[in-house]
């Protein structure tokens, strides 16, 4: 197995698992992330939205790489887990590409169908106008995102 295919592994391994903190030392400090809801530079923001997204219960990832090399390597991930605003339960088919340097993750790109995730996450009519309006779809990913930074940040001062 290829290192890199090793390093994919470790990554979608760590979320299965929810472990974040394994998942953000799979990447170069600074990496840039980049899926329907976030465009990410930087390890502390892909750790921070790492630490949202493991922070689902019942997360649960399923993986294949396709492809691993010294440069670039492909995977294919299905995500299930409950989206907590709604309740709603979402199956998340994601194809996943990444350049590599110096055995890290300097970029990933995640893409998805928005549409079907949308329905699934939100709704029929929430869902289509997520789809409909992918700026506002970010804007709300990042307003949580940030959200979730202060209040985690706010834990760490009271500990």
């Amino acid at each position: 197995m290829h290192p890199n295919a090793d390093l994919l592994k470790r990554l979608f391994t760590a979320l299965d698992q929810h472990q974040p903190h394994n998942m953000t030392n799979c990447y170069a400090v600074n990496a840039h992330f980049k899926d329907i809801a976030f465009d990410l530079d930087g390890r502390p923001q892909i750790q921070a939205m790492w630490e949202m997204v493991t922070g689902v219960e019942d997360l649960h990832a399923v993986f294949e790489i396709l492809h691993a090399d010294d440069t670039s390597g492909r995977a294919r991930v299905v995500d299930t887990y409950t989206y907590t605003a709604t309740g709603h339960p979402v199956r998340n088919e994601i194809s996943s590409s990444f350049i590599f340097r110096d055995g890290l993750i300097v970029r990933q790109e995640d893409r998805c169908n928005a549409l079907s995730w949308g329905i699934q996450a939100l709704g029929p009519v929430q869902g289509l106008l997520s789809w409909l309006a992918p700026w506002k779809r970010r804007e709300m990913a990042m307003s949580k995102l940030d959200e979730f930074i202060k209040q985690t940040a706010g834990e760490g001062a009271n500990a």
